[in-house]
């Protein structure tokens, strides 16, 4: 098992503190690989087995506990005495009003509690109030190509030598940890993702928002997927729709984008006016929180590659704790700003630059940008990394592996 280290450092300081600590992510990005190496961590540290709780309710052993009383009360009568007992609960929204058992244990007894959940959702419905100020919440991604290349390296027992042929592959396969487990082929591969892209869909998507008409989502759905890194509003969904001699009111597409967001299928990154200094409202962006879900509902298509690109670079900057915006510059778009404790990076993503056309558009998106903080443009090019006016190009394999932007 590979420890997935990045979020262990971040939740480490937490450990014994007074708040839930709370793990959000798509269906199989880790979360519960995470949850079993803190039970791990809680053992080395000399912790006893009698003090660690932990429950999968996504396992039939546990389908009774479907309910907040019978959570709090068979946690409760595992808690005989006044020492510190560790409670981890995984996919936690299997239980109805699971926020009041939670809220409970809390106030009732000495514990450190930890959740996780495949729902963006999972803490803001008015039942959520029950522990409002009293948890910090960490999104769980799939693997980076950082942790993708560690997963290799440990699996084959060797170092890998070429990043470049390492990172094709992980454009084309992405990040699900179940995938790089053992040498699968293609179609395998792609099945396994539809699988859970098809279980999010049933689970976090229809069941949980009513989604009544499937196909309609189906069809919204496809169209982001061939929208990546694309621009675009509900009225330009809607008029696709209205093209395709199907109508969908703006409220319906609203809907079923905020559900689809709730689940981690897509992920909204709005605009910001960096002149004017305000996010604006209209012609966001959407990405997915894993490449691998275009391939696996669309097929591979190598004109995907600009808006592939984008993506796994948006995931990279939001793995660093950094909010991520589009940013409009007068008439030009920069592709990412990320922000991060006062601090920005500004990012340029294309695929290569053999043409002078998109080296001064790539480069000059930055020229009106009057300020000291980072400007990359990344590329798939291998041979040419250099600095113009202090911005650097880097290979996007290359940035994807620094340290520190």
């Amino acid at each position: 098992m590979i420890v997935r280290e990045n979020y262990l450092q971040q939740i480490r300081p937490l450990i014994d503190k007074p708040f839930i600590k709370v793990l959000t992510g798509i269906r199989r990005c880790g979360k519960s690989v995470i949850l079993t190496q803190l039970v791990d961590l809680f053992r080395e540290s000399g912790i006893l087995e009698s003090k660690i709780i932990y429950y999968n309710f996504e396992s039939l052993a546990h389908i009774e506990i479907d309910g907040y009383l019978k959570l709090y009360t068979e946690i409760k009568n595992k808690i005989t005495d006044n020492e510190r007992y560790y409670i981890l609960l995984d996919e936690i929204q299997e239980v109805k009003e699971w926020e009041k058992a939670v809220n409970s244990l809390l106030a009732d007894s000495n514990v450190d509690i930890y959740i996780t959940g495949s729902n963006s959702k999972l803490l803001s419905s008015e039942l959520s109030t029950y522990i409002a100020g009293r948890y910090v919440e960490f999104e769980i991604n799939t693997l980076s190509f950082a942790e993708y290349i560690l997963f290799k390296e440990t699996r084959i027992a060797k170092k890998i030598e070429n990043i470049y042929a390492e990172f094709l592959i992980y454009i084309r396969f992405g990040g699900f940890p179940s995938i790089h487990l053992a040498d699968y082929d293609t179609d395998t591969i792609y099945k396994i993702v539809y699988d859970i892209y098809s279980s999010v869909i049933l689970r976090d998507t229809v069941q949980r928002y009513n989604i009544r008409n499937i196909e309609l989502l189906e069809r919204l759905i496809k169209f982001i997927f061939e929208n990546i890194g694309n621009r675009f509003s509900a009225k330009n969904i809607a008029d696709y729709f209205k093209s395709q001699q199907r109508t969908i009111d703006l409220n319906s597409i609203y809907n079923y984008l905020q559900a689809l967001e709730g689940a981690f299928i897509i992920q909204r990154v709005p605009r910001y006016d960096i002149k004017g200094k305000e996010i604006l409202q209209t012609n966001e962006k959407y990405f997915v929180s894993d490449v691998s879900l275009i391939y696996s509902v669309l097929g591979y298509r190598d004109r995907f590659i600009a808006g592939i690109l984008e993506n796994i670079v948006l995931l990279e900057l939001k793995r660093r704790g950094y909010k991520v915006y589009v940013g409009k510059n007068e008439e030009k778009e920069v592709d990412f700003i990320g922000e991060k404790k006062n601090e920005k990076i500004y990012v340029q993503v294309t695929f290569k630059m053999v043409e002078q056309q998109t080296i001064d558009r790539e480069f000059g998106a930055f020229k009106s940008i009057n300020d000291n903080y980072p400007k990359y443009v990344v590329s798939m090019d291998e041979f040419w990394n250099d600095n113009v006016e202090g911005i650097k190009h880097i290979h996007i394999a290359n940035f994807l592996l620094l340290n520190e932007f």
